[in-house]
């Protein structure tokens, strides 16, 4: 008799692909949400980058799990309007701590209405996070 294991989860989560800076960016994505990160990298440096590009990277914590690459479409990386990262909290309280850490090193900061059931930023990095609060939507309907 064959016993099967069952499937490890798999961890979703989201693909970012950066300019040159994605080893700058997760790290600072590690200090913001914990996790173990992890970098592939180039043998050899390529023409025209300054530092030795990342071909993958990959930071998985208990609470989101972001894959990244300094590898770009032939097109380009275009910074669009159209996707943000939706992250759920718990509560204000841990809403306000990933607020306080994502725009920790920006100049210019925002103060939030917390009540409000999403809250967008965007860090350093031109990456948007909405924020939400499950408990604020309870009872509203779509």
């Amino acid at each position: 008799m064959m016993l099967v294991q069952p499937m490890e989860r798999l961890q979703s989560g989201i693909f970012i692909t950066f300019s040159g800076n994605c080893r700058a960016a997760l790290t600072f994505y590690q200090s913001c949400f914990g996790g173990t990160l992890h970098f592939d990298m180039f043998d050899e440096p390529l023409q025209g980058c300054a530092e030795m590009p990342v071909v993958s990277a990959t930071l998985i914590s208990g609470r989101i799990a972001i894959y990244g690459s300094d590898l770009v479409h032939n097109e380009g990386r275009r910074v669009g309007n159209y996707v943000a990262v939706f992250l759920p909290c718990r509560d204000i309280s841990e809403r306000g701590e990933l607020i306080e850490r994502l725009t920790s090193q920006q100049k210019r900061r925002t103060d939030f209405d917390m009540q409000q059931k999403f809250i967008e930023v965007t860090d350093l990095f031109n990456v948007r996070w909405v924020l939400g609060i499950a408990s604020l939507s309870a009872g509203l309907s779509i």
